[in-house]
């Protein structure tokens, strides 16, 4: 079924993605596995081409394109040349540039936003700790207020605390930092505040051995007796959650394109894979059960795709519900991790080996049912507005 969603200047765009990918990444995709992370020159040669300001308006750097399908075909084009490559300029332009234009004071995004945009300033984000997953209003890193500080800024904040499963925490030098700042409020005691890896305190831990995205650096970041004043708070104070959930639905769609256009990749790879194998005198794709099986994955992929296209649609129009939003990322999770689950199945021995995309691809994926919200949590979400 031909899609809809995107016109000209989207494809347009869309082939300068390819094109820049095919030159920068794909032939550097073993360095990147090798190193644990995307090298720095990849983000300066993004940066100089304009593909981590979309957001961003121009008087900082960006291109203010003002329409998510253009993040929505960025984040299709990197999930097709690798996942792990996805989810770090994911994080850095589609989840945290949000934060900085939203809620950045003027200061803070001439600070930020220019070397945001140019690749100078990689950025995470410090949501989940070791004791808490997906449970955001649980978090325990605090941050107290200190009248008499050494420094003589009276108010300044003292940060203690740790975050983990912190895509880009290897590599990041601003990390939007969910801390507690009222505890006797719970949920609505929780501030936003921009940590630099400069700032006196802040520390990392080890590259995370993972099972999959490996060319990811996912890591642990400390913070001990970290001390900054209030120009370092991102929005207001104990309105970090509110801010947090507000965000949480881009998130959670821009997972879901890239967790579709990936397992769609892979399958069309695993399509011409089972036209070329022969088994038996004839390709494996001939027989009735493989050829089965195939028609029943294009299926599941373009009926996602269609959903996922509904909801980017409905995102770019300010429409898109938070509920619509964890529909969307479990269900193309699930998709997503069935149809590669099958595609290793299809290569036989082969799948199971990593010199091999598919299996690589049937790795990567796995995470997908976990972050931003563990597809449970999803079901909880889409159940409780079922009046449940």
């Amino acid at each position: 079924m031909k899609r809809t969603i995107y016109n000209e200047d989207h494809e347009a765009f869309r082939a300068s993605c390819k094109a820049f990918l095919d030159k920068n990444a794909t032939p550097n995709l073993e360095e990147h596995l090798e190193n644990k992370a995307i090298p720095r020159e990849f983000w300066l040669e993004a940066g100089k081409q304009g593909f981590l300001g979309l957001e961003i308006p121009e008087e900082y750097g960006g291109s203010a394109a003002g329409d998510y399908r253009f993040n929505a075909v960025w984040a299709e084009e990197l999930s097709k040349v690798n996942a792990a490559l996805s989810s770090c300029v994911g994080i850095h332009a589609d989840i945290v540039a949000p934060y900085l234009v939203d809620l950045a004071t003027e200061e803070q995004k001439k600070r930020w936003l220019p070397g945001f945009c140019a690749g100078e300033i990689i950025t995470a984000i410090g949501m989940t700790e070791p004791g808490g997953g997906s449970d955001l209003a649980a978090i325990k890193t605090t941050a107290v207020r200190d009248p008499s500080t050494s420094s003589g800024q009276a108010g300044d904040w003292v940060i203690n605390g740790s975050k983990t499963f912190i895509t880009n925490g290897y590599s990041a030098d601003l990390i939007v930092t969910a801390v507690r700042t009222s505890p006797e409020k719970g949920s609505r005691g929780i501030t936003l505040f921009g940590i630099e890896a400069s700032d006196e305190g802040f520390s990392r831990g080890r590259k995370l051995d993972k099972v999959g995205q490996t060319e990811s650096d996912t890591a642990e970041i400390f913070f001990e007796n970290i001390r900054l004043g209030d120009d370092r708070i991102i929005g207001e104070v104990d309105k970090g959650f509110i801010s947090m959930m507000e965000r949480l639905p881009q998130e959670r769609l821009g997972a879901a394109v890239s967790n579709i256009a990936h397992a769609k990749q892979i399958l069309e790879e695993t399509i011409q894979y089972a036209k070329d194998r022969q088994a038996f005198g004839q390709p494996i794709g001939k027989f009735q059960h493989n050829k089965f099986l195939m028609a029943e994955l294009v299926t599941k992929i373009e009926v996602a795709e269609a959903y996922v296209d509904k909801g980017v649609d409905a995102h770019s129009r300010g429409e898109l519900t938070a509920i619509d939003a964890a529909k969307a990322k479990w269900w193309s999770a699930e998709i997503q991790n069935d149809v590669l689950d099958h595609c290793v199945q299809l290569y036989g021995g082969y799948g199971f080996m990593n010199e091999y995309r598919v299996a690589r691809a049937w790795r990567d994926a796995r995470v997908t049912k976990i972050w931003a919200g563990s597809n449970e949590i999803m079901k909880e979400l889409i159940g409780r507005d079922l009046g449940f």
